[in-house]
């Protein structure tokens, strides 16, 4: 069954393709107009807002906590009775070095607070804390979808190798938008969408506005 949307699409191709339009358009938007910078990094609200940004056109459960079980393939996430409890503790987590921050965010994706898109806001909310506290971003490009796909599986037992996937894709062109771009494109390519690409949306998108 289709989700429920507000686009009033009921077919699931056509609404993954304008999910997916729509969503990578509002990423970019976040890293260009500065919404970023002024969020707090590594909070909960944080990665809200995050969520409402990339979807909340399109969902109207977009930014709220589930509030129902979630299994998807093998991985069984945090139980409702125990999510409050959980975000409460990552909020508690340190972010003050690579390691911390990393573990945080795999902590929340354990967590996985809302009913879709998880993984690319999770992702934006990981970058943001990199770039506020380390002056770093991930170049996603760079990580291979089954390599991170497997890595945060094995996460929440065994972290050492998600953090030397991201550890060896760190960049410090946090100004490059070929390299945001890019990464976008790697971010959804995870989750199964790949219909467009970010600079492509984003060059058509400058030219509806002129």
């Amino acid at each position: 069954m289709t989700l429920p949307n507000r686009l009033g699409i009921t077919d699931d191709v056509e609404l993954a393709h304008e999910e997916e339009r729509i969503s990578k358009l509002a990423a970019l938007s976040l890293y260009r107009d500065g919404t970023l910078d002024g969020l707090e990094p590594g909070t909960f609200e944080t990665l809200r807002q995050i969520h409402v940004a990339l979807f909340g056109s399109i969902y109207g459960f977009a930014g709220q906590v589930r509030t129902a079980d979630l299994v998807k393939g093998s991985c069984r996430f945090v139980s409702t009775l125990y999510l409050g409890s959980a975000l409460d503790a990552i909020k508690a987590m340190p972010q003050d070095t690579f390691d911390h921050i990393v573990e945080k965010y795999v902590e929340m994706n354990v967590a996985h607070p809302f009913r879709e898109g998880n993984g690319r806001s999770g992702r934006i909310w990981l970058d943001h804390m990199l770039r506020h506290e380390l002056g770093l971003t991930v170049d996603w490009g760079r990580v291979g979808r089954e390599d991170y796909l497997l890595a945060m599986e094995r996460s929440p037992v065994r972290d050492v190798e998600i953090k030397a996937l991201l550890r060896e894709a760190l960049s410090d062109q946090l100004d490059s938008f070929v390299l945001l771009a890019r990464g976008v494109d790697a971010s959804y390519a995870y989750e199964g969408y790949a219909a467009y690409r970010a600079e492509d949306l984003a060059r058509e998108d400058l030219a509806c506005g002129d």
